[in-house]
């Protein structure tokens, strides 16, 4: 007998966030920033979402819409089929500590007057239960041996660490909840290469042992292959391609997603010397003043008259494969 799909541990539907821009000595919203446009996707439990895209294209404003720092402008956002957008401050306070996040400066998100135990130990008496000085001690020191730092490390102050060993204590602060989503704001962006490695295998190893999912955003498709099951990619507040990770990097449809996995360099020097590189001409456009129709359609070398018009919708090329692109349509017409 099949099994039947599990619902979505979280699901983003048609979420849109409009920031007023305030002009004049009297406070007056003149005119709106598109931060996010009709972005929708689910997060099954366990797994792992990957969010691509430059600078300015979304990213943590979906993050923060979904932890209701930002107001989002309309949509739904359910988890374990509730709206998060629709409850009280009570109910969401609850909620909240199911949904953490880890952000992408370490040293920035950590009070520097405290000592590594004393931020793990605030977080999780943060409930409002009663906890024995002793039981707090024990829970602290199972978060910190967990994400691979000694106890002993627990009387240090952010500023004696390392960048890699700041990140580490982030986790175990968000890990005190007993979270079962982590939202993952470029958390290794920060960190060498080599440190990198390591907390995407910790990410990997605490997901297998805790089951938890995260929604891992991230600029860079290289790092976010290695830890995510499904990845968008988003351009300018729009979702412009959806697949498998595997699948989107083997096989991209959308122009703007080939030109950031040809950005990629290899490490066989002659097939780097041969392979060919697409070079996006000009910059990302002002959300301020976001082009009419597809957003892309001002850099895109295959651009038509119908990009400049209407953005088009996503549609599926392959199971599991969607792409939002005008010309995508016109090459499954021709083959």
């Amino acid at each position: 007998m099949m099994n039947e799909r599990q619902d979505p541990l979280l699901k983003v539907s048609h979420l849109r966030m409009h920031f007023p821009m305030i002009k004049g000595l009297i406070p007056k919203a003149c005119a709106y920033v598109k931060a996010v446009e009709d972005v929708s996707f689910e997060i099954e439990k366990g797994k792992t979402l990957g969010l691509v895209g430059e600078s300015g294209c979304g990213k943590t404003t979906i993050g923060k819409c979904i932890l209701r720092v930002h107001e989002a402008t309309s949509g739904t956002v359910l988890f374990h089929g509730q709206n998060i957008l629709d409850m009280s401050r009570k109910e969401h306070r609850q909620v909240r500590r199911k949904i953490q996040m880890i952000f992408q400066d370490p040293y920035g998100s950590l009070d520097p007057r405290q000592t590594a135990f004393d931020i793990v130990r605030e977080m999780y008496v943060a409930d409002g239960a009663t906890h024995s000085r002793e039981e707090a001690a024990k829970r602290v020191n199972e978060l910190m041996t967990l994400v691979g730092r000694p106890p002993e490390l627990g009387s240090r102050y952010p500023h004696e660490m390392s960048g890699g060993q700041r990140q580490r204590l982030g986790i175990a602060r968000a890990l005190a909840c007993s979270p079962e989503l982590l939202i993952c704001d470029e958390p290794v962006s920060a960190l060498d290469v080599s440190i990198q490695a390591q907390v995407i295998n910790l990410f990997k190893r605490l997901q297998r042992e805790l089951s938890l999912s995260y929604l891992f955003i991230a600029h860079d498709l290289v790092v976010v292959r290695h830890i995510a099951d499904q990845i968008i990619v988003m351009y300018l507040g729009h979702i412009v391609e959806v697949a498998e990770a595997e699948e989107l990097c083997r096989k991209p449809y959308h122009p703007y997603t080939q030109a950031l996995l040809s950005a990629i360099p290899g490490v066989d020097y002659d097939a780097e010397r041969a392979r060919e590189r697409i070079v996006l001409e000009g910059e990302v456009p002002s959300p301020t003043k976001a082009p009419s129709g597809c957003p892309f359609h001002p850099r895109c070398p295959y651009a038509s008259e119908a990009c400049q018009r209407k953005m088009p919708k996503m549609k599926q090329v392959k199971p599991g494969h969607q792409v939002a692109c005008y010309r995508v349509d016109w090459e499954r017409k021709c083959d």
